[in-house]
């Protein structure tokens, strides 16, 4: 059987940014050429940067991808890299933007060698639903393209085709000796696992190993994983890479030989394929390279990992250097302080202990003791002060001096973010962002909000995990004991807990999973064991909390529904099911 080694670039790629982009794919090909590679695979729209979702309307962008795409093709070969066939995703269009009539903008895959652009797929299979809504931008392709090299017919495809499966289909009527899937597939728990039931199910259909490229990095709410593997049709795994970090994996696979190549050419109801011929005699291949297989992640690091690659890529990615929150001495400002700290270093990470009169000592001194721990640069501000001078003038009480206790600080984070340049987060996490239980221009203030997509109940399962982690590195626990085993309170009046407002973490987080992520009724809760009332009554916290959620920060998803844009429901709402 010949063999052909295969490189595959993992790599980062920044939307919008196509100089920096073809230079990762350049760096990539001269590294793939140097391992003595036969083919080089990017990431879905690696040119690019995915999701570049309304950028595909603007023609001139698209323009620059496609003109982007032949510089690089001659860039690559001046390079000394011309006889490596290099697969890239791009945007691309072969007509009208407003198009329908089976040409428009394109997600495409274009195969380049020795300065020239060989052939152009365009994705068949369009993924709408969640945060895809790639059916609003986009026209299906109906063209399989494979490339003989080395002796094997390989055929290029797109990541939603896999699970689409139509492209497969006639993978498997052209005899394809392998099947390149690249992708841009976001994180979310679970999904690694999903992945590989299907590739290798697509495997074992057309008889050959099938790989599967991811691409990894931040964009905005999204963080992409990596993760990339190759899967042989017995279903074993060939190789694999790290998750949530850029690699090249480059492997030798023996596969299938071409055949007759007047049989190459098919075409079915919705598609055809065509044959590229770039090369018949079999690759030689000197000192075989050993498969190399990434360290699997349990639930935890897996979450810990996307949550710090995505807090560190949206600072980097958006220009900034440095951020700054309020450390209150709970658990949820402590958990984004150690994510911060892992994420961008402790030297740029600025905390804020901003007092009140009824901020207990112990938190005071717990978020003074985390601070030292994780090495952060750290302030106090007391807000009394400042309180007092509005409640001097302004006749407000209860709820309404609470609620300025919150904006104050807000306020002070907010100046110094504009005296200092540092980004501003947002601590909240997801029950308190499904219920409302944040105050809007108060503790909800931030450019970005680290842990919106992790429940109360994970968010301490984290902060245990990471002081594990670094007990078993033989480091200091980052987060103090106290701050674990406490009570939640906001300490906005005397004596405050959380549960004085909110059912036992527990309850309100298994509701918000079936109500939220499960879009469940109010019957399919009060079934699976729920109390009519608590529902009842967390099911209209969350739906009188929509404008609340409209207004805050983007923060990483890592939940099947996150609260952006894989969630939209009206502001204006009335209806109340059962």
């Amino acid at each position: 059987m010949p063999t052909l080694r295969i490189a595959l670039a993992q790599d980062n790629p920044v939307v919008g940014d196509l100089d920096h982009n073809a230079d990762l794919i350049r760096r990539s090909a001269s590294a793939a050429t140097a391992a003595g590679a036969h083919l080089l695979a990017t990431g879905e729209q690696s040119l690019t940067g995915y999701p570049v979702e309304d950028l595909a309307l603007r023609h001139t962008f698209v323009e620059a991808s496609r003109d982007r795409l032949v510089r690089l093709a001659a860039e690559i070969a001046e390079d000394g890299n011309g006889a490596l066939p290099v697969a890239v995703g791009y945007l691309d269009a072969d007509g009208p933007i407003s198009s329908r009539a089976g040409h428009g903008v394109r997600n495409a895959l274009a195969l380049l060698q020795d300065g020239k652009v060989l052939f152009r797929y365009y994705k068949h299979h369009f993924p709408n639903y969640g945060v895809f809504d790639e059916e609003r931008y986009f026209v299906a392709g109906h063209e399989l393209h494979l490339a003989r090299i080395g002796g094997v017919d390989v055929a290029f495809t797109i990541c939603e085709d896999v699970w689409g499966g139509v492209p497969f289909a006639v993978a498997a009527e052209a005899e394809a000796g392998l099947v390149v899937n690249i992708n841009a597939s976001p994180y979310e728990q679970g999904k690694q696992e999903r992945r590989l039931a299907v590739v290798k199910e697509r495997a074992a259909q057309i008889g050959a190993p099938v790989i599967y490229l991811n691409t990894v990095g931040g964009q905005d709410e999204l963080v992409f994983d990596g993760g990339s593997f190759i899967a042989a049709p017995d279903g074993s795994i060939l190789s694999s890479a790290r998750r949530f970090a850029a690699e090249l994996l480059v492997t030798d696979l023996e596969l299938p030989a071409a055949g007759n190549g007047d049989l190459a050419n098919h075409s079915s109801s919705t598609m055809s394929s065509v044959l590229h011929v770039l090369s018949e005699e079999p690759a030689a291949v000197e000192a075989r390279i050993e498969p190399s297989f990434a360290p699997d992640l349990d639930r935890l690091e897996e979450i810990w990992e996307a949550l710090r690659l995505g807090l560190a890529d949206y600072v980097e990615k958006n220009g900034f250097k440095s951020v700054i929150f309020g450390l209150s001495g709970g658990i949820d400002s402590a958990l984004t302080a150690v994510l911060a700290r892992d994420a961008i270093g402790g030297d740029n990470v600025h905390v804020v202990s901003m007092p009140s009169q009824y901020s207990s000592s112990h938190s005071i001194d717990d978020a003074a003791d985390l601070a030292e721990r994780c090495g952060l640069h750290y302030t106090v501000e007391a807000i009394q002060p400042i309180v007092d001078s509005y409640v001097a003038e302004v006749a407000i009480s209860g709820l309404a001096v609470e609620n300025l206790q919150a904006r104050v600080r807000g306020g002070l984070l907010m100046a110094l973010s504009n005296q200092h340049g540092h980004l501003v987060l947002a601590p909240g996490n997801k029950s308190e962002y499904a219920v409302g239980y944040s105050t809007i221009y108060g503790d909800a203030v931030g450019g970005f909000a680290p842990i919106k997509d992790v429940l109360k109940t994970l968010v301490y399962e984290l902060a245990t995990w990471r002081n594990a982690k670094a007990r078993s590195l033989g480091q200091p626990e980052p987060i103090p004991e106290n701050t674990i085993l406490k009570p939640p309170s906001a300490e906005l009046r005397p004596d405050q807990k959380d549960s004085d407002s909110l059912p036992d973490y527990e309850v309100l987080d298994g509701i918000l999973t079936g109500y939220v992520d499960g879009d469940a009724g109010r019957e399919d809760l009060v079934e699976q064991g729920y109390p009519a009332d608590v529902v009842d009554r967390i099911a209209g916290l969350v739906d009188r909390a929509e404008y609340k959620r409209r207004q805050s920060a983007p923060g990483t998803k890592i939940t099947v529904k996150s609260f952006g844009r894989d969630r939209r429901l009206p502001i204006t709402n009335r209806f109340r099911g059962k």
